[in-house]
């Protein structure tokens, strides 16, 4: 029952779409106010039929309706209800509706809210925005429909996968999906832009809104999969550049970038082209993501299963449209000439773009060269953190530097009066820095310029932020959040890396173990039933030597039936100053458990700094005007 209503919605919206399409193209030619009245119905009558196939999935999974193949594989009737629904989109069948539906609302509110901006580009956008409609939903019919069905019906499912099983890893694929096909729409508007000649300043102002939407969300969906892996992978990281994280990663560095380029066209009338080539990017390298996360090429806990016809639809679509977009833009853009002085806001927003290149290139080539290499050579290796730490971390300082002092000089050309200010805050900055290496202890030299930069950008944005209370310039108030929480997360990340303490022992019931100034003292265990998997919870008598301060961390070993997997729970505990951290797994055929204790400095104001960063761009669409 289920499965034909949930195909006969798809196919509704695969007609909606065709008709959407074939109607903006008639009305590009006649222009009739009858005909555009009729694409504001379709879109609507697309947009419920589309929303309303994704709430028949969510009712297979909540109903444990075992008649759906998707619904098996994903989900079991112990399961609590909160992960029967996250399960909709925990698998590749249902995350894919749910991108075809992300994909319908944006095409629809770009309708709605952009009727002000000339016809024939809002036209044309719709028209490509519905194109890559239906390349997504051929691609769910033809090789991952969420409502193939199974006969005879099962009487119980295969489970989701534990590790998904986490409130954090539920709502983050939403929220990455909302940043990731977001991009879809300035993608569209970039091509509509080039075929319509709707350029310049107006062209800024019809996307700036969506390019904000898309970042504000990808920011929060990356930090809720850092604060995911933090506490449930059990290594105590929250960034390991896994490839599946450096997939999210890409498109963040594009629309970051063409975010700020936004300014720069919307202020000066110039850079269209450079934005242009942003909007193409972002997308582009969403739907690479999604190629090498779906085809099985990367190896990592995120990935969905393999499966090769998967890798052969996504890339020859993504093909077709690097290959449409790039004929587009050669024949339609028009050649520009860039004159900006040294001095002037737009050379640091330009340089701030080219930063922002250099890392997303960087990060593209540590994803894509061991591939690559495999392909060419047989040879399997691994390009893991110390490759971007080497290359990124460096560039990072100037960076820092440039974020801070890059608003304060005006459009066309500055005064030299700010390089005093500069030279004063950068002397405060080497004396903290100073006192955090008298304090603290010896730490490298690179680590002491990152401690300088980042130190620099957090007094500059405060004497900012200072600034904007007592001249009342809330529009500037985004910005300065987001830059001085960027400042506070590298410099908390740098102390956090610095100053860490990590041991790596064994231990059975009973025993004590003295390390850096805590005992830890393994007192017992005990086994406690579940709804969904049973959990062997070890109890560890924590004391701080120094203060002489104990308190109780309880790990987990947790077993699960369904599918049959073992998971390993962190104990955490959390402090303003640091989190203490613990882990417990079970070492084969002895009554000993491998331990692992770990302190981390001001971890939780990583977490502060991560968020205000993604608070600031929320900030920004609520305030109506430009951020300077």
């Amino acid at each position: 029952m289920l499965s034909n209503i949930g195909i006969a919605l798809v196919y509704l919206v695969l007609i909606f779409s065709f008709l959407i399409i074939y109607i903006s193209s008639v009305d590009l030619k006649t222009s009739s106010q009858f005909i555009e009245k009729n694409i504001y119905k379709l879109s609507l009558f697309q947009i419920t039929f589309t929303v309303l196939s994704f709430f028949t999935l969510i009712i297979g999974f909540v109903n444990s309706d075992f008649s759906l193949i998707n619904v098996y594989e994903n989900s079991h009737t112990a399961k609590p209800l909160f992960y029967k629904i996250a399960g909709t989109w925990g698998n590749h069948e249902g995350s894919l509706l749910l991108w075809v539906n992300i994909l319908v609302i944006f095409s629809y509110l770009f309708l709605i809210f952009n009727h002000t901006h000339n016809k024939k580009f809002r036209l044309y956008t719709l028209i490509f925005q519905n194109i890559l409609i239906l390349g997504f939903l051929f691609f769910l019919l033809l090789n991952s429909n969420p409502f193939n069905s199974i006969y005879p019906i099962p009487l119980e499912g295969l489970g989701l996968n534990p590790i998904l099983q986490d409130p954090a890893l539920a709502i983050h694929p939403p929220l990455l999906y909302v940043g990731f096909v977001g991009c879809s729409i300035y993608f569209s508007a970039a091509m509509a832009s080039l075929l319509s000649g709707y350029a310049g300043k107006l062209f800024a102002q019809s996307i700036k809104t969506w390019v904000k939407i898309s970042w504000c969300f990808q920011t929060l969906g990356i930090i809720v999969g850092s604060i995911w892996a933090y506490y449930e992978l059990g290594w105590g990281g929250f960034w390991f550049w896994d490839p599946v994280e450096n997939a999210s990663l890409l498109p963040w560095f594009a629309i970051t970038a063409l975010m700020h380029s936004l300014i720069v066209l919307e202020k000066r009338n110039t850079l269209y082209s450079w934005v242009i080539i942003l909007c193409l990017s972002t997308f582009i390298l969403s739907v690479t993501g999604t190629f090498l996360v779906r085809s099985g090429i990367l190896n990592s806990v995120h990935t969905f299963a393999s499966d090769p016809t998967r890798g052969i639809y996504i890339l020859s679509f993504l093909s077709l449209m690097i290959f449409s977009a790039l004929i587009i833009f050669f024949i339609k853009n028009k050649k520009e000439t860039y004159n900006f002085n040294l001095k002037s806001r737009e050379t640091f927003i330009l340089a701030n773009n080219w930063f922002m290149v250099f890392f997303l290139v960087t990060v593209l080539i540590g994803m894509l060269y061991p591939i690559f290499l495999d392909v060419l050579t047989n040879v399997k290796i691994s390009v893991g953190p110390p490759f971007f730490n080497i290359v990124i971390i460096p560039l990072v300082v100037p960076f820092m530097f440039l974020m801070a002092i890059g608003p304060k000089f005006g459009w066309v050309k500055s005064q030299n009066k700010i390089f005093y200010k500069i030279l004063f805050l950068i002397l405060g900055a080497i004396i903290i820095n100073l006192l955090i290496f008298y304090f603290f202890g010896k730490y490298s030299f690179l680590s002491n310029l990152i401690f300088i930069a980042a130190i620099f950008l957090i007094l500059y944005s405060l004497l900012d932020l200072k600034k904007i209370f007592n001249n009342k310039k809330k529009f500037e108030l985004p910005r300065i959040i987001s830059h001085l929480s960027f400042g506070l997360l590298v410099f908390f990340i740098g102390i956090n890396h610095q100053f860490s303490l990590e041991e790596d022992f064994n231990l059975k019931v009973g025993e004590i173990k003295k390390t850096n100034n805590y005992e830890i003292n393994f007192k017992d265990m005990k086994v406690k039933e579940n709804k969904n998997y049973k959990a062997i919870i070890g109890n560890f008598k924590l004391t701080d030597l120094k203060n002489d301060l104990a308190q109780y961390l309880n790990p987990e070993i947790r077993i699960y039936s369904n599918p049959e997997t073992l998971t390993y729970e962190a104990a955490i505990r959390t402090k303003i100053t640091s989190d203490l951290y613990l882990t417990m797994s079970n070492v084969s055929r002895s009554d000993y458990y491998n331990i692992k204790f770990q302190k981390k400095p001001f971890m939780i104001w990583i977490w502060i700094s991560a968020l205000m960063i993604a608070l600031g761009g929320f900030m920004q669409l609520i305030l109506k005007k430009n951020e300077d």
